[in-house]
């Protein structure tokens, strides 16, 4: 019953983040100043955590001094405000599908970053080295042919899509550098979040409260999108939320994403372990290059589902040789310990063959 639940869960995350994907991009053709969008989705966010927080985490709350505070305010700056921002800038100028497939390098950044800081091994002469490294020139591969190959345009599957847009998908990206600023946007983006999700090892130890670590930096946040927004946007009437999918987009992914996937999340880590959600990600690619057609009209180039296949394949090489990996250290655990049994044994045999001497 366990498994059928992790199943239908990871599959409910990448769906519930292809829908983000959408309604993002949807909001940024219709012309939703980007600064505002993640101003108002951090702010959802912090309204929203904020109660659990403080009804959960504040009898166990560990002691937050200022070099903590300042910890986290510094993570949330680049792992949270600028990320965002990023990803969205990136976001308004590529497809939907496009900014789906570049999400696959968050797991192989994160590892290249982690064996960068000695917090993970890449033993070339071995196996599982070898398939990461492999796994890292297929994402590289994938980003390249992503950026300046576009081949043959697929049609939709629908040409008459759901939601009306102030300029369509072609317009938007028929401009080269704009697309390949749009690539490299993303891409720095997931960089940031690799880096954050590698750096947040550490900061938990020191702060251990999930809740509160997450509510802090989604404040901070808050606060950081906030200046962000009004340095960048200063025509103040697209400050202003009308009923219309900007609103759905903010309200979705302030209260959706940073909420109930978060939990999710955390539900399907500690019953299947990391490694299985990470596997499930292309999922959110399938689904957004299904989704961006039907309801967006956007048109698929041979180029992104080449790169996007190929970072897939990436991230399952880079998957596959961290399970290589690990089976290989347990079994040399085992051996160890079977080997130190031995040796008490052999002591055991001895002091009990020494004694017999004694007695005779």
């Amino acid at each position: 019953m366990t498994d059928t639940k992790s199943y239908f869960f990871v599959v409910l995350i990448r769906f519930l983040y292809s829908i983000s994907q959408i309604f993002s991009k949807a909001a940024f053709n219709q012309g939703m100043s980007i600064p505002v969008f993640v101003f108002y989705r951090h702010l959802i966010a912090s309204i929203f955590i904020s109660p659990f927080a403080f009804l959960l985490g504040r009898k166990r709350a560990p002691h937050l001094s200022y070099k903590i505070a300042f910890k986290l305010f510094v993570h949330a700056l680049y792992g949270h405000s600028a990320a965002v921002y990023l990803f969205s800038l990136g976001l308004s100028y590529i497809s939907a599908a496009s900014s789906s497939a570049i999400c696959n390098l968050l797991p192989v950044m994160a590892f290249t970053l982690a064996a960068f800081l000695r917090m993970e091994s890449l033993k070339m002469k071995r196996l599982h080295g070898v398939l990461k490294a492999s796994g890292i020139m297929l994402c590289i591969s994938g980003v390249i042919i992503l950026a300046f190959y576009k081949g043959i345009v697929l049609d939709s599957i629908n040409h008459h899509h759901l939601l009306h847009n102030k300029k369509s998908v072609t317009q938007a990206n028929s401009s080269k550098m704009r697309w390949i600023l749009g690539i490299f946007l993303t891409t720095l983006s997931v960089f940031l979040l690799s880096l954050w999700t590698v750096l947040m090892g550490p900061m938990m130890e020191e702060y251990p409260s999930k809740i509160l670590t997450t509510t802090f930096q989604s404040i901070f946040s808050m606060i950081q999108s906030f200046f962000i927004a009004l340095v960048l946007e200063r025509d103040f009437s697209k400050w202003k939320l009308d009923f219309d999918i900007g609103l759905l987009g903010v309200v979705y992914c302030g209260i959706v994403l940073s909420g109930i996937t978060y939990y999710l999340q955390a539900w399907v880590i500690q019953m299947k372990g990391p490694v299985f959600l990470a596997m499930s990600m292309p999922l959110t690619l399938i689904f957004t290059m299904m989704l961006s057609s039907i309801i967006l009209g956007e048109e698929i180039s041979l180029g992104s589902v080449i790169g996007g296949i190929l970072m897939v394949g990436g991230l399952y090489n880079v998957l596959w040789g961290k399970r290589i990996e690990e089976t290989v250290e347990k079994d040399t655990i085992e051996e160890e310990n079977l080997d130190k049994e031995a040796n008490l044994e052999e002591k055991d045999i001895k002091l009990q063959t020494e004694n017999t001497h004694i007695s005779i």
